[in-house]
């Protein structure tokens, strides 16, 4: 099984885009989803997280502009990213979790915003 994200591309300062992670097959036992990125030479960083519950959480960067959502039992999940800035720019990964030693990872999808 593989997740696989898209939607990302080159958007100017203040633009939107819609990320999307979707499973290629079933995956069980998942009670979370996350979006991390990473921008060259830094560390990967997480962005939002939404849990089995619906619990939401954001960095703080991003509180207000991006919003995540999904479906856990259909192994999707999504990120809206609007007024986006040029330091939004990274590789943004999904990451499905079921516990500290169960997880999955997307392969990245890249965001450039220009200013």
């Amino acid at each position: 099984v593989q997740l696989q994200a898209c939607g990302g591309g080159l958007v100017q300062a203040g633009g939107s885009l819609r990320l999307s992670c979707a499973a290629s097959g079933s995956i069980f036992g998942i009670n979370e989803m996350e979006w991390y990125r990473q921008a060259p030479g830094t560390e990967r960083e997480l962005v939002a997280s939404i849990s089995s519950g619906g619990s939401t959480n954001y960095a703080d960067y991003v509180k207000g502009r991006f919003t995540i959502s999904g479906d856990i039992a259909n192994n999707t999940v999504y990120l809206q990213m609007n007024s986006l800035k040029p330091e939004d720019t990274a590789m943004y990964y999904c990451k499905f979790s079921g516990g500290a030693w169960y997880y999955y990872w997307g392969q990245g999808t890249l965001v450039t915003v220009s200013s």
